[in-house]
């Protein structure tokens, strides 16, 4: 059976509850936009993809949409404000918005057509969302094997946090690849994060690599040096919630330093991530909103006060690695490209879609 992170047929969704993972596996109705906002806000669902989709696909289940257009605007907005740095969400809310407003325009429209188009909209970012990271899975292995081992040998990869089929709507898409390295009998091992301080390298990056009987081993973050040093670390391949157009890429904290220990001992740098998440109207990472999680995720472990009391707490999410440290290139769905060719690669496949 495969891992889904999200369960929806036409007027119900359901996610996993990650907070109890991996002792239980327990889907929580999801029946309006409040509910949306408070799984993701709590982090029972988790990674870029599937926060996005969630909330996008809370519009299809919640209740009344007679403010059309107004509303569809209203509560997509809201959304956003669970997760800013994921540029995702804020990708989506503009398309399904979008969808809203030109449905409305059209003659002799009414409200379910407004309601059936952000429907259809929505249903359509599910299944897109999977196609892409079967693309991501398949041209990252192919480009890494073709790099460093084009002899047929193995490979052993190292990746930092959750990005799997529990972060997507299936699949996953750094995990894609090293799903995708496997299923070619090319993975010899990789080696996963816990991941502080809300250890979902531990709670779900182990337990999907459990469940898919990929050969891994769990390591604190502060082990990655040895592990490059000592365990053969062939490759590192992250994801990414925010790419700019340079390729500064923000991703889950401990990525920054990852990158520069993979430059260090001179191992490929990948990330992984849809075309979605990067956000060409920006030039560098300055510009990206990093989000700052409460103190007691260091201070506390279970409930459990382990620090000092009225010690200082700095504790952003997410960290900015340069885009000149990702030395193996970026993979998307449409192809794996250096930093330095990315905003010239998307623009013209964009460009070619809409016929321009």
């Amino acid at each position: 059976m495969t891992l889904e992170a999200i369960r929806y047929s036409r007027g119900s969704l359901q996610i996993l509850d990650q907070l109890l993972l991996p002792q239980q596996s327990h889907y929580e109705a999801v029946g309006s936009v409040r509910q949306a906002w408070e799984v993701i806000h709590a982090m029972k669902v988790r990674g870029t993809l599937a926060i996005s989709l969630v909330g996008c696909l809370s519009l299809a289940v919640g209740p009344g949409l007679a403010a059309l257009v107004a509303f569809v605007r209203d509560k997509l907005s809201f959304l956003v404000t669970t997760r800013p740095t994921a540029v995702n969400m804020a990708h989506a809310a503009h398309d399904l918005a979008d969808a809203a407003a030109q449905e409305a325009e059209r003659e002799d429209d009414t409200e379910e057509a407004v309601r059936e188009r952000v429907i259809r909209c929505t249903e359509d970012m599910l299944e897109k969302d999977l196609r892409d990271n079967w693309s991501i899975g398949d041209l990252g292995a192919r480009h890494l094997l073709d790099w460093v081992a084009p002899n047929g040998s193995k490979v052993t990869v190292l990746t930092h946090c959750n990005t799997g089929a529990l972060a997507t709507a299936g699949y996953g898409t750094a995990l894609g690849v090293i799903q995708s390295l496997h299923s070619l009998g090319r993975l010899e091992h990789a080696f996963c994060t816990k991941t502080r301080p809300y250890n979902q390298g531990a709670l779900l990056t182990a337990f999907e690599l459990v469940y898919e009987q990929i050969p891994a081993t769990l390591i604190a973050d502060g082990l990655v040096a040895a592990a490059m040093a000592h365990r053969g670390v062939s490759a590192v391949i992250v994801g990414a919630d925010h790419v700019v157009a340079k390729g500064d890429t923000a991703n889950k904290v401990g990525t920054y330093q990852l990158a520069i220990v993979a430059k260090h001992h001179g191992i490929p740098f990948y990330l992984a991530a849809p075309s979605s998440s990067c956000d060409l109207r920006l030039e560098t990472s300055k510009e990206i909103i990093i989000e700052e999680h409460p103190s007691q995720e260091l201070t506390d472990v279970n409930g459990v006060r382990i620090a000092v009391p009225r010690i200082g707490v700095w504790n952003p999410a997410f960290d900015v690695t340069p885009h000149d440290l990702i030395t193996g290139g970026i993979i998307t769905e449409l192809g794996v490209f250096a930093p330095e060719e990315l905003r010239a690669a998307l623009t013209t496949t964009i460009s070619s879609k809409d016929g321009t």
